[in-house]
Formats: C-alpha cells, structure tokens, sequence
C-alpha cells in the first residue's frame, strides 16, 4: 500500500483514532518532501500544546502545531468535563482564561439545549476573582471545550497540521544535542528553534534520546512512602469489599480464573516494577430522551469477560452510579468507580513504549471492553433489576463526538513515559517536605493513582492493587527544572505534560488545568530561550518568573 493511500487507510472514518493509537509502519514510499518552519514547534494536539501555542504568539514568536490527532484538547475535550481541580485559586494565566471563557459560554440562553441553566443551577462555578469579574466554569460539555480551543486557535492565527504523526524511528534530526527537525508519516518536515512535546505519551522526547521511566519505581529509590506495588491500600471504592470467589468454578482453582484476572504473582509492596495504571473512556451520556442513543453492541461481544461483576453485584455492592458526574445539558463525565468498572485494568502495559499498531490495538480492546461492559449492564439478565432499569435512563449523548458514533475521541492515557530530567518531582515536594526554589506553575491535587493490577490474594480472593489517594494540604510548586532534559542530552526541547516526575508525584502532576499551566510556562521560557540564544536549561530563572507573574500565572 503507498504512503498516500496508508495515511487515507489511517484516518478514513476509524472510531480508534484518538491522539496516540494510529499504526506505525516505516514504509520506504514517496514522500511529500515538504518543509515547514517556526521558531517553536509542538508536537501534542493536548490542552497543553494550545496553551503553549497562544503564548508563543503572545510573546511575538512564530509557532506550528503538530497534532497527531484531529481534535484540538486532549481529555478536555475528550470526555473529562468534570474538571480535577483541588484548589482552584491556584490556576491562573491561559487555564484560568480557558475556563472562564466556558464560564461565558454558559451565560449565553442558547448554551442550554436539553435542559433550563436554572435547572442546573451554578454547579461548577467559582466564586469572583478579586476584580470581580473572571467568573469561571469547571464542568462543562465536550463540545465546548473544545470550541474555546478552536477560538483559542482562530484568534491567534495559530498554523495546525492535523493528522500528523511523527516518524518514530527515523523522523528526528539532530545535531550537537539539538532538534534540528521531525518528520512525520506524511513525509512533511518540521523545523524549529525549540520544540515542545506536548503529548500524553512523550513521543518526541523519546526520540530525541532524552531518558525517561515507564511504570512505578521502587519505594527506596526517592524514599516515597507510595511508590512500587500497594497491595491492602484502599483508599477510593475501586476494591473487592467483599470476598469474592476468582475462579471460573467457585471454589475450584483448577477451573482457572475468570476473565480480566491476572495470574501473575503481584509483588510485593514498595516493589518497582513497569506496569501502568489502567485506562479507560470517560464516557459523556444523556438521560434526555430526544438526545440519548442506546448502548451498542460491539463487535465480538462476550458476557463472560463480566462474569465476576455479576458477583460484585451479588455481594451487594449497588455504587455503580457515584461516578456518573452531572455536566450540564442533562449529560455526564463517566468515570472509572467500584471493583470492576470502566477502567481496564492491567490491559495497558505495552501502551507507553508500544509502536503505533500496538497502541492502536490496546485502544481498539479498551473500547470494546467499555462498550461490552455498557451493552451487558443495559441487557443481561443477571443484572439487578432496579440497577438495571436505571441504567437504562441512560445512553450515549447524541450531540457529542458526532463524527465518531458518539464515542470519545481520546483514550485516557493517565501516565506514560516520566522523563528523567535536570530534577525529579517526587512526593516530597508534593506533600511540602522539600521546597521548590524555580516554580513554573502550581498543582494542588490529591496524590492519585488508579488501580494497575487485579490478581488473587494469599486468601484466595480476587482483589485490585495499584490505586491510591493521598491528600495534599496544601499547594505546592513544580520546579522549571521538571520540564527540561539534562542539558547533556537536549538543549532545545521542553516537556510540559510527560514531565520529570516520580509515578508518585506525577498521581496528583497530571491533572489537566495543570497541564494547560505548564504549557503556558513552557512556551515562555521557549521564547527567552530563542532570544537570549540559549539552551532552554540557561533560562533566567528569575526573569521566567517576572514574565509568568505578569501573565497571571501563580507561582506560590
């Protein structure tokens, strides 16, 4: 298959694309040979990437967007409008702007479609800032999210090259630790000063050679009480309360073990290893009868991969539907809640260093988890009654990813690859007990990760392992140095989402207002960076602060 006709084949109508799954395959075809240049290029089609593009104009610079994806906002757009916020005074600069122009957005009468505003009531708004007048919103629909980013785009005359995948293998340039250029599977170059990778996945830092970690580190290696494997720490409702029998036959190992329960000896405790926690869709549904469309049945459908819900349930567990947050028109976020949810536990290992094919593969099962788990909480027969009926008040949101049969266009990739880079943020500095002396930005979420296996304990019980939830008192910095390589390996390239973080500390890091943050900073010390001819590691610190002061950005 030529080149032209393999990208078409990519892109033409897929309910897999999302921003990471297209396929990679290095074919030796005719390329389009053509040349684009600017003083920053991003690569990511995230809420970080626009962030850091509106700032790079914003300080006179020229920039290019390339977006593997077609979709502008990552999981903001993407189904996450239930917004993880922790303590709200604390985002400032492009994000705080980014959700108060949703706040806008709600003030208008024809914002409300499938329900009255006074219906819904000020849900997700805050309080005035100190002029009284950047009201914000942090619940919101998919679709608006992602018109701010298109206006975001639009009204700064940002250049976007949609679809555009980098070559993984071969794509880079580089000379004397610098990106020179990339490449992408449409055989169009990209060339730039400094390059920002604003991806979920950390492609382009990978590729330009700058170290990274994929998994959980071990409990001694930065002396974190969280790190390595968890096993018998609950701090959420993702686990078994109750005794639940793994095997296909109760009571019978030699039957072997239902479906989504792993075999493999979990670990123990503060052990490293390079599982993942679990992703999932975060699925936007309505219970509006003219805008809500039944759950499909995929492809494949097999009841028995939700043999052991039928279980929990029969435990008597009935909190299927804590996580089916209310964003307004009469629609949900969706997310991951109870033993065995929408979360795909232990399905994602091969995710973060998996070539294009192999990411395209994980998303394509996810999706067929999740719509199987849908399709079989909506029809079988086992299935409590009242929960059942309930559930069926639901279905997917008619007027939502529209060109994707309704489903999300973004996988939730909660974590990747982690660079290594000139510092690593851990949960010391997250729980204040060491301080960060070059903030670029401020977080102030729970330390938080899902679950990353389910096996069998030493009872002979199922149990998940890997989720936890650690409160954080108070906000805390996140160093410049965590969005930069060693100047050793790079001198040209930030990294403001798959930054340098411990798994630990990246829990409560990867929230997306903070992403929006870090983009921002980022493509400020880019500029400086071009017009002082530096590498991004001899920024002036002090002069990056008094710029992001002025631009509203809160530093603590």
């Amino acid at each position: 298959m030529r080149r032209r006709q393999f990208i078409k084949f990519l892109t033409a109508g897929s309910s897999l694309i999302t921003s990471s799954t297209v396929p990679y395959f290095a074919y030796p075809a005719e390329r389009f040979h053509r040349v684009f240049e600017a003083d920053i290029i991003i690569y990511g089609g995230t809420s970080a990437a626009i962030t850091a593009a509106v700032q790079a104009k914003k300080m006179g610079k020229s920039v290019i967007i390339v977006s593997p994806g077609q979709h502008l906002g990552g999981m903001t757009s993407g189904g996450l409008g239930y917004t993880d916020t922790g303590n709200k005074t604390v985002i400032g600069g492009l994000s705080r702007e980014f959700y108060h122009r949703l706040y806008l957005y709600y003030a208008q009468p024809e914002a409300w479609t499938w329900q009255k505003k006074e219906e819904y009531g000020n849900k997700g708004q805050g309080t005035p800032a100190v002029d009284g007048e950047n009201r914000t919103m942090w619940i919101f629909e998919p679709h608006a999210a992602e018109r701010v980013f298109e206006d975001f785009v639009a009204e700064n005359k940002i250049d976007v090259f949609r679809n555009e995948w980098l070559e993984r293998i071969q794509g880079l340039k580089m000379k004397g630790g610098k990106i020179l250029s990339f490449t992408t599977l449409n055989g169009n170059q990209f060339r730039g000063k400094i390059f920002i990778d604003a991806t979920y996945e950390g492609d382009l830092m990978a590729a330009s050679g700058v170290g990274y970690a994929v998994g959980r580190e071990a409990s001694f290696m930065y002396q974190e009480k969280w790190a390595g494997v968890v096993k018998n720490v609950f701090h959420h409702g993702h686990y078994f309360k109750s005794k639940i029998d793994p095997y296909r036959i109760q009571g019978d190992p030699s039957s072997g073990l239902l479906p989504r329960i792993s075999a493999m000896n979990p670990g123990v405790n503060g052990e490293a290893d390079r599982r993942i926690q679990a992703y999932c869709y975060r699925m936007c549904l309505s219970n509006h009868p003219d805008n809500r469309i039944p759950f499909p049945k995929p492809d494949g459908y097999d009841p028995h991969q939700y043999e052991l819900l039928v279980r929990v349930f029969k435990s008597g567990w009935r909190e299927l539907f804590d996580k089916f947050d209310p964003i307004p028109n009469r629609k949900t976020d969706t997310n991951n809640h109870g033993p065995f949810s929408t979360d795909n536990i232990g399905m994602n290992y091969a995710y973060p260093e998996g070539s294009y094919l192999v990411r395209r593969q994980i998303a394509e099962e996810h999706k067929n988890y999740q719509q199987g788990l849908m399709y079989f909480l909506a029809t079988d027969s086992r299935i409590p009654r009242d929960v059942q009926d309930e559930f069926n008040t639901w279905g997917l949101a008619k007027d939502e990813f529209t060109d994707n049969h309704h489903w999300p266009h973004q996988l939730y990739v909660r974590e990747a690859r982690r660079m290594t880079g000139e510092m690593i943020m851990t949960e010391h500095e997250i729980l204040g007990m060491k301080p960060v002396v070059d903030s670029v930005g401020m977080g102030s979420y729970t330390l938080d990760s899902h679950n990353v296996q389910r096996y069998v304990d030493n009872d002979g019980f199922v149990q998940n392992e890997g989720d936890f939830g650690v409160h954080v008192s108070e906000p805390y910095r996140i160093s410049y140095r965590s969005l930069v390589p060693k100047e050793k390996e790079c001198t040209n390239l930030l990294v403001p989402v798959c930054l340098s973080s411990s798994h630990v500390a990246y829990g409560s890091i990867r929230m997306e207002p903070v992403f929006m943050i870090l983009g921002e900073s980022a493509a400020t010390a880019a500029a400086m960076a071009i017009e002082h001819k530096s590498g991004v590691q001899k920024v002036n610190y002090h002069e990056l602060r008094k710029l992001l002061e002025e631009q509203g950005q809160q530093l603590g």
